[in-house]
């Protein structure tokens, strides 16, 4: 199938430097869109930039900066044209530990760049889309906003909220023409995953399974690829998934075992 509606559209992806934002900024480029590739990590940001080629432009960003999100949109826009596609893939995943052990400190880190960052962008971006009649929002959360999980208490939380954040902004903007979707990645393979990968629970625990965690394995037998949930994006934000907004879409392998 090929997609269509993506070519010479405007995308900005924040934390583009990242596993998922670098492969999703891919995916889009190669589809033919224009590519602001944003991420606070603005090395990462050119390194990425630098190998999809002219149609990426690297943005230095901190989501977290309301200030800084709104000014680096109205550059996006004034550079390479108004913005059609947003993805929020900035996120971090924190500390993970019990609730009765974070600090302050931790809460307002991960709340800040999760929640604060995808309210920032989608308020700076939804209010020009919405004025304009079109446009695609994809916000990169997490299984865990659905599935309780030891330790992952604030990182849990902070998906779940960027989760409701981007399916009430999809609400409230769909009689604008913007169209507002999740996506709900399992564990993938990334330079988070592998940091992690000595800590309780993780490991061959997360292919197979720990029962005294309460937690199940993944049917598919495999962590996701990067690329796994970028083909996805680029399917949600083409003129093939037109009639899809306000919603999440769970890629993590049949972790979650919904129907």
């Amino acid at each position: 199938m090929r997609l269509t509606g993506i070519a010479e559209v405007t995308a900005l992806v924040t934390g583009a430097a990242g596993a998922i934002g670098a492969a999703t900024a891919h995916q889009l480029a190669a589809e033919g869109a224009v590519v602001a590739v944003a991420d606070i990590d603005e090395d990462g940001a050119h390194t990425v930039a630098r190998r999809l080629g002219a149609m990426a432009h690297p943005v230095r960003l901190d989501v977290t900066d309301s200030g800084e999100v709104e000014r680096a949109v109205q550059d996006v826009e004034d550079r390479l044209g108004p913005i059609g596609i947003l993805v929020n893939a900035a996120g971090v995943l924190g500390r993970t530990a019990p609730l009765t052990e974070q600090e302050d400190a931790e809460w307002e880190r991960v709340f800040g760049v999760n929640v604060r960052g995808t309210f920032n962008c989608v308020r700076a971006v939804g209010r020009r889309m919405a004025r304009r009649g079109r446009g695609c929002v994809i916000t990169v959360a997490s299984n865990s906003a659905g599935i309780v999980k030891y330790d992952q208490g604030l990182y849990g939380a902070s998906k779940a909220a960027a989760q409701y954040l981007t399916n009430c902004a999809g609400l409230e903007l769909a009689g604008h023409g913007v169209r507002s979707v999740v996506v709900a990645p399992g564990t993938t393979e990334s330079p988070m995953s592998r940091a992690n990968a000595h800590l309780p629970g993780r490991g061959q625990a997360l292919l197979h399974g720990d029962p005294e965690r309460h937690r199940v394995g993944i049917p598919r037998g495999t962590l996701a690829q990067p690329e796994d949930i970028a083909s996805v994006i680029g399917f949600l934000v083409s003129d093939q998934a037109a009639h899809m907004t306000i919603t999440t879409v769970t890629v993590d392998g049949g972790s979650t075992l919904r129907p």
